[in-house]
């Protein structure tokens, strides 16, 4: 399964197996190395995918011949210090989100990245979802006017059932567990790029399902932008019952909203589909193998939507590694915008303890 392109390791052996591994393949990356913390699991799965070596060590990984990029898919609490080992030793990064604990952390891997001078990419690989896409260009374009309302809404019940098993850092709010950074931080990434910086938030964090956790399976966010939209942000991962979905942006001049891949706008002449241009048609999803699927963790990743959009990413970080690029349409999220979330997501954690506005640094 060797390939010629640049190396490249990857660290974790759940998601950064099932999808950074693959993906990463799909865009030119030989993988030389798979890290994990469980030395029979991470052997078992190199060999399953015929990686060439498997470590716990990760200073052994890294002086491997040939490995230009390290992949982070660890749990939030570990990712700085992996981060800035690989920097250390002159790697570009790729790092899950959310990027760190908070935002004082993750400015410190984006000054280390930067003075380092490597590439420095976050996993918020829905940047590339056609839908998500087609919907960012359509309001950077002035479709609907000046957004103003924007409400985003998911209801679904990966975590109803107490006995669906989960790693158990998701359940600790101390190393960055919780629904908040699992799945709002998809969502602030997209907002942010799409709308432009947070301004301020009120915000609630609780647990619905019947869990005794410190971290949130639930959340409902009041937010206001710089530039002057408001707008609501609810989830929960924690609730039965069949799913609740909504991604609606109004403006001064119209509404969008995404369903799937479509795309939808109605205004003064009456209501449309958008096209999808030939570049944000994406590839179909490829499941991971199913016995790969044991835990609910690992039913997040059942339907394999992430592999197209990651493959995108590991597309464009490549590109960059040629020195081309750098004016991608959608453009990858660095290092500068993980921080940026963190800082949206420790306001929302504040005005959840405090109850009250906060403004985002």
């Amino acid at each position: 399964m060797s390939q010629s392109g640049p190396g490249a390791v990857v660290v974790g052996t759940s998601f950064g197996f099932i999808t950074h591994m693959r993906a990463l393949r799909e865009a030119g990356f030989e993988v030389r190395a798979l890290v994990g913390r469980d030395p029979e699991k991470t052997a078992e799965r190199a060999a399953r995918a015929g990686v060439p070596h498997a470590s716990t060590n990760l200073e052994e990984a890294l002086e491997l011949p040939g490995v230009e990029v390290v992949t982070v898919a660890t749990p939030p609490h570990t990712h700085a210090e992996i981060v800035l080992a690989a920097l250390g030793a002159g790697k570009h990064v790729v790092c899950e989100k959310p990027l760190a604990r908070d935002a004082a952390e993750a400015r410190r891997m984006r000054d280390a990245a930067d003075a380092a001078g490597r590439i420095h990419l976050v996993g918020t690989e829905f940047r590339w979802s056609t839908g998500q896409a087609v919907a960012t260009r359509a309001i950077h374009a002035g479709l609907i006017g000046e957004p103003r309302l924007v409400t985003y809404l998911l209801h679904q019940p990966m975590l109803a059932d107490p006995s669906g098993e989960v790693p158990a850092w998701w359940s600790q709010s101390e190393e960055g567990g919780g629904w908040l950074g699992a799945y709002a931080s998809h969502v602030i990434d997209q907002l942010r790029h799409m709308l432009g910086e947070f301004e301020g938030v009120s915000a609630s964090l609780g647990v619905v399902s019947d869990r005794n956790w410190s971290a949130e399976d639930t959340y409902s966010v009041h937010f206001r932008t710089r530039g002057g939209a408001e707008g609501v942000l609810q989830s929960t991962a924690g609730a039965y019952g069949p799913p609740l979905v909504a991604s609606r942006v109004a403006g001064s001049k119209g509404t969008l909203w995404v369903e799937g891949d479509a795309v939808h706008v109605a205004d003064a002449s009456g209501q449309r589909t958008l096209e999808v241009p030939d570049d944000l048609v994406g590839a179909a999803p490829k499941p991971p193998d199913a016995d790969l699927l044991v835990t609910a963790y690992d039913m997040m990743h059942s339907m394999g939507i992430d592999l197209a959009p990651f493959t995108r990413l590991f597309q464009v970080l490549a590109a960059r590694m040629r020195g081309e690029g750098g004016d991608e349409d959608p453009a990858p999220a660095t290092f500068e915008d993980g921080a940026a979330v963190m800082a949206v997501l420790d306001a929302i954690r504040r005005s959840s303890r405090e109850h009250g506005w906060v403004a985002v640094e």
